[in-house]
């Protein structure tokens, strides 16, 4: 079979589950994204009979149905919309929520800084409302695998409910489990077995044990937490136990910019502090972190007795600079003025 198929052909293929739902025209039980003249945006879901309505008139579903994505419709009372299907970013900020999701900025970071590959093999523990669930699995692709271990069995239906709902089916590389991370990872996964870990909890710390049990030599370990807390904790336990490469963390703000001719300018408002990312690599079994020359401190930052001028690298100050002040101030001269023309 060509690696190509030629629209007439495409039923020949063998489309990734999905798919088929992003391309032809509008059907019945699609979600379809509404715009009108002044940007405002509705998502509805497509059923024969039904309408949309508004202060300004309805909108008939059946005169979206059957046309091409991108379609401009009339309603009742002339007013018109551009009806599209929804873009990822789009249906994750309008789905059914029962917990915050991660949000399109983060989730893109933890697919690409974790390599979340096709094929990869993925556990996921706070599946939430399925936001990151679903971004994975479009990376992780038909014959990746995906294990989400959940705590709450109505947040577990939830995001059920809305990865269904965006790919049309049940995701065959998708496992669902209820219980806790460090008992569920460990009873359904063997040691070494899984190429990625990624964690939206409170406790990412917990679970550290279970982590370094399945993850693989070089796997990584990716965490979403909230506050500077969780990223304290979560940084000192990777760095105390030598399993791990030195954690890094980010985060991530974004702010658009306003496009109307010749008036360009940043938008007054922009999606700042979601949270942060914390990213670490498992080492092989016996290896460990590298001790760097030169610094290594054989005291710790709680001995104040360390914190002299040598220590931190401040430059003494000389007596003739001193003495040189002190004739400054007695005589009100500016004494920055006089350093820069002696060049000390």
């Amino acid at each position: 079979m060509n690696s190509f198929c030629s629209p007439s052909a495409q039923a020949a293929c063998q489309l990734p589950v999905g798919a088929s739902q992003r391309r032809g025209p509008l059907r019945a039980g699609e979600r379809v994204q509404l715009s009108d003249e002044r940007g405002h945006l509705n998502v509805i879901c497509l059923a024969p009979g039904g309408h949309f309505h508004t202060h300004k008139g309805y909108l008939a579903h059946d005169h979206i149905i059957g046309r091409p994505d991108g379609s401009r419709v009339t309603g009742s009372q002339g007013r018109q919309y551009l009806v599209f299907r929804p873009l990822l970013s789009n249906f994750i900020q309008s789905m059914p929520r029962g917990a915050a999701v991660v949000y399109p900025k983060d989730a893109g970071q933890i697919v690409t800084m974790a390599d979340i590959f096709p094929g990869a093999r993925v556990v996921e523990a706070g599946v939430g409302s399925g936001a990151l669930s679903i971004a994975l699995l479009r990376a992780v692709g038909d014959h990746g695998y995906l294990h989400s271990i959940e705590r709450r069995e109505e947040f577990a239906d939830i995001a059920r409910g809305n990865v269904q709902s965006l790919f049309g089916q049940a995701h065959p590389a998708w496992r669902v489990t209820l219980g806790d991370l460090q008992e569920q990872v460990l009873k359904h996964e063997a040691p070494g077995s899984i190429d990625r870990v990624v964690l939206d909890m409170l406790a990412p710390w917990e679970c550290l044990e279970a982590i370094a049990e399945v993850l693989v030599p070089g796997g990584v370990w990716i965490s979403y937490v909230a506050t500077v807390t969780q990223l304290s904790r979560t940084a000192q336990a990777i760095c105390a136990d030598r399993r791990f490469t030195e954690p890094q963390a980010w985060e991530s703000m974004v702010r658009g910019w306003h496009l109307e001719g010749l008036a360009v300018r940043p938008e007054h408002r922009m999606v700042a502090h979601t949270g942060f990312l914390l990213l670490t690599r498992r080492f092989a079994d016996g290896a460990g972190p590298l001790v760097s020359v030169g610094q290594k401190k054989a005291f710790a930052d709680e001995d104040l007795q360390a914190w002299n001028a040598i220590e931190t690298t401040r430059r003494p100050t000389s007596g003739r600079k001193l003495r040189r002040a002190a004739r400054a101030a007695a005589e009100g001269t500016g004494l920055m003025q006089d350093e820069q023309r002696s060049g000390d």
